[in-house]
């Protein structure tokens, strides 16, 4: 079994998303189908929402603002904080096996 490192950005939720995120328990309380606008808002998946904020997987290369790194015995990521989308203000580095 190995280990892998992951990092995550987290865009903590604002007014527009703790209404939406309001929206969608209503809808979810009432056992009806979100609209789509709200389905939309939480990237077609509601099921997955949060309601603390978005998950983002930083892990899809420069254009993401991410880079493996390797160095002398250590390895890990680089993180371009200038390409990072403005609504990210959280990086979760995290360990899985």
């Amino acid at each position: 079994m190995s280990m892998s490192t992951h990092v995550v950005g987290f865009k903590p939720a604002d007014e527009k998303y703790a209404k939406m995120f309001a929206a969608l328990e209503a809808c979810r309380s009432a056992g009806v189908t979100p609209p789509p606008e709200v389905t939309e808002f939480f990237g077609g998946d509601p099921e997955e929402a949060d309601p603390h904020g978005v998950t983002v997987s930083l892990e899809g290369g420069k254009s993401a603002g991410i880079t493996r790194w390797k160095g002398n015995a250590a390895e890990g990521f680089e993180i371009d904080l200038r390409i990072l989308d403005p609504s990210i203000k959280i990086l979760r580095f995290y360990n899985s096996w």
